[in-house]
């Protein structure tokens, strides 16, 4: 099932550089009013397929048991909803005096605000990063980016409840009559998700290259790169620092959760959330690229990182118990 699981995410990177391509060879189709008519196609039924399908798949029996964590679920949502974003914002004031694009930095701005990813493969993950992210993360984007924004406010909630929350419930509500079914048959929801949101990043990008005037220089681009993996990094390595203090009241399994829960970012909520806050602004692509960049990174560190972590945690639990004083 891992192996299945990860061949999926190699196939999904790759697809995202295949969308690129097409997009810089044939820009023509998926521009706004061209063939594939992104307007409608993308922008309400595209967004709206991917989360009826994270409501199809999304386990409700299991979030209500997780939600006992409070505390974990709390601390989480404050990382990643309140100190990441206010951290890269402080850090982007420093950045804003270097040469590096303008439109990647509020990209990066972006890649602060967005929540944890929707589905994944922590349980805890899903409790933490849904319902919350679909209002906070518009509310940061406006806060730290109102001016980029072309769409007046009321219109963004408006597109984000229909194309977002109701499918969501409807998909919910859906689960409930075929839960068996879908148990029995266990549809390709991963697969779907990712179809889906391929063919808006190859919409977007189609924007980008039909505009002669947008440029990106391979510097800026190289130095965003850089700065997504140290921040990703150091970001991991304050939330272990935090979470493992003496007086933290979290386990080693809470660690862990901790450390993937509150440095990951959804790719799957941002980037229709993106499309949707800067419809029609012509420098959207480029403010998605950091986004596009911040996923696979964050799955090869967790590729990389995850058998040390696991061995720490496996380590620490052995302690724990022999430490307990026998009855």
């Amino acid at each position: 099932m891992r192996l299945l699981e990860r061949m999926r995410k190699e196939w999904f990177m790759m697809g995202i550089v295949l969308a690129i391509a097409g997009a810089k060879l044939e820009p023509s189709i998926g521009v706004n009013g061209g063939p594939l008519k992104p307007e409608i196609t993308v922008s309400y039924i595209a967004v709206a397929t991917i989360f009826f399908n994270s409501g199809l798949s999304l386990k409700t029996e299991e979030l209500t048991s997780a939600l006992v964590h409070i505390k974990l679920h709390l601390f989480i949502q404050i990382f990643t909803l309140a100190f990441f974003p206010a951290t890269i914002w402080l850090f982007l004031q420093l950045l804003s005096i270097t040469p590096i694009n303008e439109w990647l930095l509020k990209g990066l701005q972006t890649v602060g605000c967005m929540p944890p990813p929707v589905s994944s493969a922590v349980i805890l993950t899903k409790a933490v990063g849904g319902n919350e992210g679909i209002v906070i993360t518009p509310l940061l984007l406006l806060l730290f980016l109102g001016s980029s924004s072309s769409v007046p406010f009321t219109s963004i909630f408006s597109q984000l409840f229909m194309t977002v929350v109701v499918p969501l419930i409807i998909g919910q509500i859906v689960r409930r009559y075929i839960k068996d079914w879908l148990e029995r048959k266990k549809p390709p929801f991963g697969a779907i998700s990712s179809s889906v949101l391929l063919m808006i990043i190859y919409t977007t990008f189609c924007d980008t290259f039909s505009n002669p005037n947008i440029d990106l220089d391979k510097f800026s681009l190289i130095l965003i790169l850089f700065i997504i993996f140290s921040i990703q990094l150091s970001f991991m390595l304050l939330t272990f620092l935090f979470s493992t203090r003496n007086n933290s009241g979290f386990t080693p399994a809470d660690t862990v959760a901790i450390i993937f829960c509150s440095t990951h970012k959804s790719l799957t909520l941002g980037i229709p959330m993106l499309k949707i806050v800067f419809a029609g602004h012509e420098h959207l692509s480029l403010i998605s690229v950091p986004l596009l960049i911040y996923h696979p990174v964050q799955i090869l560190l967790g590729s990389v990182l995850v058998p040390t972590i696991k061995s720490w945690m496996v380590s620490r639990q052995k302690g724990v118990k022999l430490t307990r004083p026998t009855v």
